[in-house]
C-alpha cells in the first residue's frame, strides 16, 4: 500500500537554498529508503485507551504530529523516512501490535533507528515486540556462527533498558479469565516483563514522573518486586536532579540497548492539555529535557546511539488547545531524531 505523504507540507524558503530546508522537504517515503537513516512509523489506535477506560482520540495523533513536525527547520544529517501507519480500526489490538512489531523489527534489520508516533501507550507493547524479535533474530544468527569443528560462541542475553517518562507505571495485569491475553494502554510493560521472563532476559525498566495519586499501592509493590527504577513527579525537581541523573546514568550503563518511550501525560496539563489523562501536577519540560540528555548521549562500544527505538504516546488531538501538545510532541521527536543519528 502506498504511503500517504500528503501531510508533509509547509513553508519553503528557496532563497536560502540547502540551508533553508524544513522537514517536509526532506522526509522520503520508506519505499525509497536506500541508505541507513531514521524510520518514522505511526500507530493509529484508540483501542488500548478504550479498554483501560480512558478518553479516546489518540487515533488521530500520528498524522497530527507529522503535520506539526513537517514545518520544523531541518538541522539533521542522515535521511528520514516515513513508513506509514498501522491502523487499528476493528478492535483487534493484538493484531495491530503484532503488525507494528513486524515493522519495527524490519526497520531495525535494515539498520535504521526508529521513532514511533502513537496512539495510546499500548503502542509500547507493539514497539517492544519489534525490539525483542530483532534481538532474538540476532541471537539466533549468532548461534549458527562457527564451524562443525567448533561450538558457536554463546551470546549473553541482551540487556534492553526501557526508559519511560510517564505519570503511570503501565504495569497492570491483564484481566483474568477468558480475556487474559487482552492488553490495554495500562499493560504494556507487564507484557514486556513477561516477554523477558520467557526469554530468560533481564527486565530493566525505569519509569520517571509517576503521579502517586494515579498508581495504586499494588503497582508500586509490583514495581519493587520487578526491580524497577522509579521516580514520582514530586521527586523530579531541580533540588533532586543531580541524584536522579546519577541513578539514571547507572541504569543506562547497565544496558546494551535502550528503548525510550514518552507518554505525554507526564507533563503538566497546562503544557500538554491534549492527552488521554491530563496531569494535575506533572513534570516541567526543562526537567524532562535535562533527564533526556544522558539517554540521548548514550553510546555503545561501536560509538552508535544505544537507543534502538523511541516512541511518543497518548497525544490526543481531540483535547488539544492551540496545538500546544502537538508542538511539544514534534519538538521531542525533532530532538530525539537529531541525537540518535
Amino acid at each position: 500500500m502506498p504511503i500517504d505523504m500528503s501531510t508533509w507540507t509547509g513553508r519553503t524558503d528557496p532563497e536560502d537554498g540547502e540551508l533553508g530546508l524544513r522537514w517536509h522537504q526532506v522526509v522520503q517515503p520508506a519505499d525509497q529508503a536506500n541508505e541507513e537513516g531514521i524510520m518514522l512509523l505511526g500507530f493509529a489506535c484508540d483501542e488500548g485507551v478504550s479498554r483501560n477506560k480512558g478518553r479516546t482520540g489518540a487515533y488521530q495523533a500520528p498524522q497530527a504530529i507529522r503535520k506539526t513536525l513537517a514545518n520544523l527547520a531541518w538541522h539533521h544529517q542522515e535521511p528520514i523516512y516515513d513508513g506509514g501507519d498501522i491502523c487499528c480500526n476493528d478492535g483487534n489490538l493484538e493484531l495491530a501490535q503484532y503488525r507494528l512489531g513486524e515493522d519495527v523489527c524490519r526497520a531495525l534489520r535494515q539498520r535504521h533507528k526508529v521513532i514511533v508516533f502513537g496512539g495510546g501507550h499500548e503502542v509500547a507493547w507493539g514497539t517492544f515486540q519489534g525490539i525483542g524479535n530483532y534481538l532474538l533474530q540476532k541471537q539466533q544468527a549468532g548461534a549458527t556462527e562457527g564451524t562443525d569443528a567448533e561450538a558457536p560462541p554463546s551470546r549473553p542475553a541482551p540487556r534492553v533498558g526501557i526508559i519511560n517518562f510517564d505519570a503511570h507505571f503501565d504495569l497492570r495485569n491483564p484481566p483474568a479469565g477468558q480475556q487474559s491475553n487482552m492488553g490495554s494502554s495500562g499493560t504494556p510493560f507487564h507484557q514486556a516483563a513477561r516477554f523477558c521472563q520467557l526469554q530468560n532476559w533481564p527486565f530493566r525498566y525505569a519509569c520517571l514522573g509517576l503521579s502517586r495519586t494515579s498508581n495504586t499501592q499494588a503497582l508500586y509493590d509490583k514495581a519493587d518486586r520487578l526491580g524497577v527504577l522509579y521516580k514520582d513527579d514530586t521527586e523530579l525537581t531541580h533540588q533532586h536532579l543531580e541524584q536522579t541523573l546519577n541513578e539514571l546514568q547507572a541504569f543506562i550503563d547497565q544496558c546494551d540497548h535502550l528503548y525510550l518511550t514518552i507518554d505525554l501525560d507526564v507533563f503538566p496539563a497546562a503544557v500538554a492539555p491534549g492527552v488521554s489523562a491530563p496531569a494535575a501536577r506533572g513534570v516541567p519540560f526543562d526537567i524532562v529535557e535535562q533527564l533526556l540528555e544522558p539517554i540521548l548521549a548514550a553510546k555503545n562500544q561501536a560509538g552508535e546511539s544505544k537507543i534502538l527505538v523511541a516512541d511518543l504516546a497518548e497525544y490526543n488531538p481531540r483535547f488539544d488547545i492551540d496545538n500546544h501538545t502537538a508542538r511539544l510532541a514534534a519538538r521531542l521527536a525533532w530532538t530525539i531524531a537529531r541525537a540518535i543519528r
